[in-house]
């Protein structure tokens, strides 16, 4: 079949899914234009900032779109491209969508507060405890993954058959990309303090990020910085310790900004790679229910698809950060629904750009999904008349970027639950243990320094326990939205298909995930930094999962509907 044919029927629906399902949603919750948002009523500089609502957009698309989408449908492709295909679709509009737009919806009809505090607002203290514990540990699980990942990417040796450290074919294309990304730091402080001098809006704020965004990447190419996997490793937890601690206006934002234009072009070059050459899909259409190296299509297909389907991280970011900056109700649905629908375009994309890839015979291409991602994307660039090395570092940038976006916004995350997680309503008068728990410095580097532990398993072994977790936070959020729209009167029947098919999907496949491990075990093939991080955090996401289900379904029949609102 032809990928250009895919995509416009992709994104034809996904259109369908935000213009008829989204706004149906938001007429049904209710959308009040003029009513003073947590921003504007709490602004503090910090977290809560009003911002417009396009920049909230690219801070939220830049945040969500992270390795899931590339990295999760190129994966799953081994079952087929059109089962992952209909889930990207299917879970996307109703599943994903419904959960990013429900959180943030929430949040912010909550003064801007977190998931981990809804919780204990309607759930109970227990709940939200429980919940912060496994929004913790999921932060670790994502740092430790695209960390990994984006040091990898960056990493200019790679090691012979013989065990010797050669530099690699790609050297100074990793090098110029690992530059790009410390100039785009830099500039984006200075675009954040400028924007916060001059309150750039509109055409200004455009012109300024596209020229640091192209300052960043002529800099980066012609001064590449070729450093081994362990040294980009320490750049990255730098600047994503930077990113956790620092004003939001200060770096994130403005990152999340300059970095959406990159973003766009990478769409635009798939987008228009696909129109001009329309390559045939070469992947097979469906290969069959079990598969030798990823398992059974259920439920491995959907922890595998992840973010590009459905991810509970979304709703961390609609409601850690982008509740705390919305500046007029009206945004939520371009925010909250259009950011994930645009992600799920993305991974059809990636999808077709791999079937492109592989051969005739349906032989998949060779190399990581990111690699695959960014050579085919490239070779479209270069069919317009780009340079081959400017191809190549344009993409290698934008597939490491997907990854960072989403780490700082995670290491941001992960501070704050765990800050939560030890925090009182009175804190000026709280113990010294719990004051130095809470520091946002101390927290920062717990967070960081047990993620960079975790990085010693390497992203390959921890994705299908990312995608287990990811997916069932994605359930622990729809059950809390559910007895959120009970109490105040508002639709909530919509959320139970996803809420239990949530449910099936991450249980088993963690479930599966923890016998795999224990067998590795019996069978003396087991390593403890491997196999045996895995097993415990198997275990412990599935303990805190079922004691979460169980205390929010009970609140979840017990509460009358509309209480809040009488």
């Amino acid at each position: 079949m032809n990928t250009l044919v895919i995509v416009v029927i992709a994104a034809v629906c996904l259109l369908a899914g935000y213009t008829l399902y989204g706004r149906w949603l938001a007429k049904k919750w209710g959308i009040d234009p003029k009513a003073k948002t947590p921003a504007v009523t709490k602004e503090d500089g910090q977290d809560y900032v009003p911002t417009n609502g396009w920049v909230v957009f690219a801070h939220q698309f830049s945040s969500i779109a992270g390795a899931g989408p590339v990295t999760g449908a190129i994966q799953a492709a081994a079952f087929g491209w059109l089962p992952v295909l209909l889930w990207i679709l299917i879970g996307g509009i109703f599943f994903g969508a419904v959960t990013d737009f429900g959180a943030l919806y929430a949040s912010v009809k909550n003064e801007g507060k977190s998931m981990g505090l809804l919780i204990e607002k309607y759930i109970g203290k227990t709940g939200r405890k429980l919940f912060l514990l496994f929004c913790w540990l999921f932060t670790l699980i994502v740092i430790a993954a695209f960390a990994d990942m984006v040091a990898g990417t960056f990493n200019a040796y790679t090691v012979t058959e013989e065990g010797a450290t050669v530099l690699a074919e790609l050297a100074n294309v990793n090098g110029a990309a690992g530059s790009i990304s410390l100039f785009f730091m830099g500039f984006a402080v200075i675009f954040g303090v400028l924007q916060k001098k001059f309150n750039l809006d509109g055409w200004k704020e455009v012109v300024l990020g596209l020229l640091f965004t192209l300052a960043s990447l002529a800099l980066g190419m012609n001064l590449p910085l070729v450093a081994g996997k362990s040294a980009w490793l320490y750049v990255t937890f730098a600047y994503i310790f930077l990113a956790s601690v620092l004003p939001m206006w200060l770096m994130k934002q403005p990152r999340d900004y300059m970095t959406t234009f990159m973003f766009v072009g990478m769409i635009l070059g798939a987008v228009a790679g696909l129109l001009v050459a329309h390559p045939n899909m070469n992947l097979p259409v469906y290969t069959g229910f079990q598969n030798e190296k990823l398992g059974n299509l259920f439920p491995i297909l959907f922890v595998t698809v992840a973010c590009g389907a459905v991810s509970g991280f979304h709703s961390l970011v609609s409601s850690g950060t982008s509740s705390k900056t919305i500046e007029n109700e009206k945004d939520m649905v371009k925010v909250g629904y259009g950011a994930m629908v645009l992600e799920s375009l993305l991974a059809v994309l990636a999808l077709c750009v791999a079937g492109a890839a592989a051969s005739a015979d349906g032989t998949a291409a060779v190399g990581t999904p990111f690699q695959i991602f960014s050579n085919g994307v490239a070779g479209f660039l270069e069919m317009f008349g780009l340079p081959v090395y400017v191809a190549q570092c344009f993409m290698t940038m934008c597939v490491s970027a997907l990854a960072l976006t989403s780490l700082d916004a995670v290491a941001r995350i992960g501070r704050m639950s765990f800050q939560e997680l030890f925090s009182v309503d009175d804190m000026e008068h709280a113990e010294g243990w719990r004051k130095l728990l809470c520091n946002k410095y101390f927290s920062t580097v717990v967070t960081l320094l047990i993620g960079y532990i975790l990085t010693q398993i390497g992203y390959a072994n921890i994705w299908p326990l990312f995608g287990s977790a990811n997916q069932l936070l994605s359930a622990l959020v729809l059950i809390t939205l559910c007895v959120f729209l009970k109490v105040t009167g508002r639709e909530n029947r919509t959320l139970f298909p996803p809420l239990i098919v949530m449910l099936c999907v991450t249980f088993t496949a963690l479930v599966q995930r923890a016998i795999a491990m224990v067998k590795a075990f019996s069978a003396g093939t087991g390593v403890f930094m491997v196999e045996g991080l895995q097993l415990v955090l198997a275990i412990l996401l599935m303990l805190l999962g079922v004691i979460i289900v169980y205390t929010s379904g009970k609140e979840l029949f017990r509460k009358k509907k509309g209480t809040e609102t009488a």
